[in-house]
């Protein structure tokens, strides 16, 4: 029997019928008390520990009420059956939480600058929302609200010449939420951009199909190459695809939907992630805009517009695939709170995120102009910089360097930077490509930057 002199202390800050239960419940669980054990009464225990029997009869309680013992009438409190756990984890191997890693400075690509945020208006129309529409609070559509919807569709076909309706379109928290719904409606083998975005091979992967890499060259995915896989769809970035930085011309557009339209079941899935970020001329319209069969499917976000925690991303379905959709997740429920839907809604209604989109190109486009002057001042001829046509950052090729030696060194120096081996299924064997973002650098970092990534790549280019 479980000795229970000394197991309470007076000084904790924890209470009494607490500390008790804790005791008790922990001796039944290691076996200490044994199953059928009678407990001493309440008021033995009570006098036993010095404490009352209003205090020892809540311990109880709570020990009766979760299972761990047994009131039997006129007979007393005895101990339950409880199932001894096989084997107990050790201390040790529970993963510590990974360190947040301080940057001297961010180069990724998927940075911004959250200072452009429209913090007064977009809080102003939340503000509104929140006192004038109570029913907000109330579930809604599971494509997304209808009034946002409908404003998309019309902004869409504005600003990127999408063709859709309000009832094509799927609102979703990000791209790979959407991606991840839709990839099991398309078939079993999706063909993937190499050197591509990562993100979307591991969701083929969890999705439980095959993804197909098809090179990459310098006007897009090889229609030719992809032509010789069996996939059922295909996955691209043609208006600045990425990693490369390549925009898809016309002509290429056009084999690319040719092949869709050979097969009833092929189709393509257009992610149109940052073609609002165009410096030099307006952007090619959107493979979707072109497509006349419905073989697209277009997925834009406005992670990079507005900031990636808001999580707003939307998806329009071909006709064809509506109807496969609304079976499969008719009765899902929106990922996306109402207010921030409505929010975006009124931001876009209002013009003021056409505003919004004219500031940020200016001020991103002044940034990649001194990142790029300040990087071609640090390496001179060393160095082949690409990409600043479209998107927030700059690709920067060596020859006859090892890339990896770059990337480490940049890295132990706090530098976050990339490598194009990184992003391709193939090995990179061609010099060195680094990639780096200028979304994170304020204007006057741009310079210390450029003489620290020079720095840490001193004796290596």
């Amino acid at each position: 029997m479980l000795e229970f002199t000394g197991i309470l202390q007076s000084e904790s800050e924890v209470p009494l019928y607490e500390q008790l239960y804790c005791s008790l419940s922990a001796a039944i669980q290691n076996g200490e008390l044994k199953q059928n054990a009678k407990m001493p009464g309440k008021r033995t225990l009570a006098e036993q520990l010095g404490i009352s029997v209003n205090t020892v009869d809540t311990a109880y309680q709570l020990l009766v009420a979760e299972g761990y013992l047994e009131s039997r009438p006129r007979s007393g409190f005895y101990v339950m059956q409880v199932e001894q756990p096989i084997q107990t984890v050790p201390q040790s191997a529970v993963a510590a939480p990974e360190p947040s890693v301080q940057w001297k400075f961010d180069l990724g690509t998927g940075g911004i600058d959250p200072s452009l945020f429209p913090f007064r208006v977009w809080g102003r129309i939340q503000k509104e929302l929140l006192y004038s529409r109570p029913q907000l609070l109330l579930q809604g559509k599971g494509q997304g609200d209808v009034e946002l919807r409908s404003v998309l569709a019309d902004h869409l076909c504005q600003y990127r010449g999408v063709t859709c309706r309000p009832d094509q379109i799927v609102i979703g928290a990000g791209i790979e939420y959407l991606l991840g719904l839709l990839l099991p409606i398309l078939g079993s083998r999706l063909a993937i951009e190499d050197p591509g975005y990562p993100k979307v091979n591991r969701l083929v992967k969890n999705a439980g199909m095959t993804a197909l890499p098809v090179p990459v060259d310098e006007k897009g995915i090889s229609v030719q190459l992809l032509a010789k896989t069996d996939a059922n769809a295909v996955y691209v970035t043609p208006s600045h695809q990425f990693p490369t930085g390549v925009t898809m011309p016309v002509g290429r557009r056009s084999a690319l939907l040719s092949w869709a339209h050979e097969k009833e079941e092929r189709f393509i899935i257009e992610d149109d992630y940052d073609s609002e970020f165009r410096f030099d001329l307006r952007p090619l319209p959107s493979l979707q805009g072109m497509d006349r069969g419905e073989k697209v499917v277009y997925i834009g976000t406005f992670s990079k517009s507005l900031a990636p925690s808001i999580r707003i991303a939307c998806m329009v379905l071909p006709k064809p695939l509506i109807q496969p959709w609304k079976e499969r997740y008719g009765s899902y429920a929106s990922t996306v709170s109402r207010f921030e839907q409505q929010t975006l809604c009124e931001f876009i209604r209002q013009k003021h995120f056409s505003r919004h989109l004219s500031r940020m190109r200016n001020r991103y486009r002044k940034r990649m102009q001194q990142f790029k002057a300040a990087l071609q001042n640090c390496f001179g001829k060393k160095v082949s910089i690409s990409g600043e046509h479209t998107g927030l950052h700059l690709l920067l090729r060596f020859e006859n360097v090892n890339e990896q030696q770059l990337v480490d060194a940049a890295i132990n120096n706090g530098l976050r930077v990339s490598g194009l081996s990184q992003y391709s299924c193939v090995a990179h064997t061609k010099g060195a490509c680094i990639l780096v973002g200028y979304g994170c650098l304020a204007e006057n970092q741009i310079m210390p930057a450029a003489n620290a990534l020079q720095q840490a790549w001193k004796g290596l280019v």
